[in-house]
C-alpha cells in the first residue's frame, strides 16, 4: 500500500484506525512506513503528525481487561521528537505484533542513521544527593 505525503510516495507497512468496542468507528488513523509513524486525526478540522522513527526512545504495551476483550491494545511511545515526544497509539488490532514490527524498524532506522541512545541513570540531583551522603560518611 503506498501513501502520498507532499509529491512523496511512502509505502505503507501498517495502518489501522483507533478502535470503539473493537470497531474501526474513529476518526484517528495510523500508519507506518519504514521510516516514519503517521497519526491523523479529525473530521472536519484534520490534524497530521509524524514521527521519524530514529527519534523513538521507547515503546510498550498497555492492554488492560477491556481491551483484551476485544482484542486491542494501546501502545505507549517515548520521542525525543519536539512535537509530540510522549504519545499513544490507541486501541488497535494485534497490538503485540504491531509492537515488535515497530520495535524492529526502529532499531533498523536508527541503526541505518547511525543514531546512538544516551540511557542516563537517574537524574543529576539524585546524583548530587549520593555525592553529599558519601561526603558524610567519610
Amino acid at each position: 500500500m503506498s501513501k502520498k505525503i507532499e509529491n512523496e510516495e511512502v509505502d505503507i507497512i501498517w495502518s489501522d484506525r483507533k478502535r470503539h468496542l473493537g470497531l474501526p468507528i474513529s476518526f484517528t488513523k495510523y500508519s507506518l512506513s519504514e521510516d516514519r509513524l503517521f497519526i491523523k486525526t479529525g473530521f472536519l478540522n484534520l490534524r497530521e503528525d509524524e514521527v521519524r522513527l530514529y527519534r523513538i526512545l521507547d515503546v510498550r504495551l498497555i492492554r488492560p481487561l477491556g481491551q483484551r476483550l476485544f482484542g486491542v491494545g494501546t501502545i505507549e511511545i517515548h520521542s525525543s521528537d519536539k512535537s509530540l515526544r510522549d504519545f499513544q497509539i490507541l486501541k488497535v488490532k494485534q497490538p503485540q505484533a504491531v509492537k515488535e514490527k515497530l520495535s524492529q524498524l526502529v532499531e533498523a532506522e536508527r541503526d541505518r542513521k547511525r543514531v546512538s541512545s544516551r540511557e542516563f541513570i537517574g537524574d543529576s540531583d539524585e546524583a548530587d544527593d549520593d555525592m553529599d551522603d558519601e561526603n558524610l560518611l567519610g
